[in-house]
């Protein structure tokens, strides 16, 4: 993939990774907003639906090239059932299921160690000053997440397997991407894991046949979630993992429930604390280690 030249590309490539974490952290407040009216899977195949209703028509207009080879559609398409239909399905029906957004924000907030883990497993560069980045993220979120684990341990039924399951979806998903996804159209490759989420995700909507109450705030989270969450924020994911090393991109995972703890103080007045406010700085400085750290080499 060519190096961007004009200077808006270049300061572009910048913001790339700070927008990517503000609008990520906006789905935890959608969550907050659309569970109460939707059940998880039948919102989001309606976002995967409208999300490619979007994309589709922008694709023919603009003449944009689709994958030429099969191998990458199954590639593409794959990357797309783990990382939206696994990962999302999975924390939406954690939190339906009981668990607190708490502890489903930790449990998936331990995919840069996992990613770091498995690279190193496999020969792969990950520094010791990069490790050391990635614990005191991981701490740091701990501590962001420390009140509402005092407050939402409940863990019942299915909800720590299906945490569990969207975190291995993401993590296995961002490293497959980077492996074996050759660079694409990001409007093509998002479409093509649109498309592969939403006939995962259609039976099992239809099998626990959930109800969508169409109101104000579930028309809102609705409407985030296909413009910005999915148009937006999948799309720069898509292209910072194309773009960079995979512990250094999953490590701006650290960041969002930071963002979305300064979110729901603003939109919501939920509390931050002295523990809140360190934890925010310490995740800060691991990401920033973590990031300034990375091996040329991987």
């Amino acid at each position: 993939m060519s190096e961007p030249s004009s200077p808006w590309a270049q300061r572009w490539v910048v913001l790339m990774p700070g927008v990517f974490v503000l609008i990520w952290s906006t789905g935890f407040v959608v969550a907050k907003l659309a569970t109460p009216y939707a059940e998880p899977f039948i919102f989001l195949e309606l976002r995967y639906v409208l999300s490619l209703a979007l994309f589709l028509p922008w694709i023919f207009f603009r003449r944009v090239a689709w994958p030429s080879d099969p191998r990458q559609w199954a590639h593409i398409g794959l990357t797309g059932v783990l990382m939206h239909a696994g990962y999302l399905g999975g924390v939406w029906a954690a939190v339906k299921s009981g668990m607190g957004s708490g502890l489903s924000a930790l449990i998936v907030g331990l995919q840069p160690v996992l990613t770091a883990m498995w690279l190193s497993s496999r020969g792969g560069v990950v520094s010791a000053m990069q490790w050391i980045g990635l614990i005191l993220g991981f701490i740091g979120l701990t501590l962001v997440l420390w009140h509402k684990l005092e407050v939402g341990l409940e863990i019942n039924g299915m909800s720590l397997p299906l945490a569990i399951m969207a975190l291995l979806s993401i993590t296995v998903g961002t490293l497959y991407q980077k492996r074996f996804v050759k660079p694409c159209d990001v409007r093509t490759a998002n479409s093509v894991q649109l498309m592969a989420a939403a006939l995962v995700t259609l039976p099992v909507a239809l099998m626990l046949s959930g109800e969508f109450v169409l109101n104000a705030r579930s028309a809102f989270a609705l409407g985030w979630s296909v413009l910005v969450l999915t148009i937006g924020g999948s799309s720069l994911l898509y292209m910072l993992i194309q773009r960079g090393a995979a512990a250094s991109v999953t490590s701006l995972m650290y960041l969002v429930p930071p963002c979305t703890a300064i979110l729901a103080w603003i939109l919501f007045g939920e509390a931050i604390t002295v523990t809140t406010v360190f934890g925010v700085v310490l995740t800060a400085y691991g990401v920033h280690l973590a990031i300034k750290n990375t091996p040329t080499a991987q």
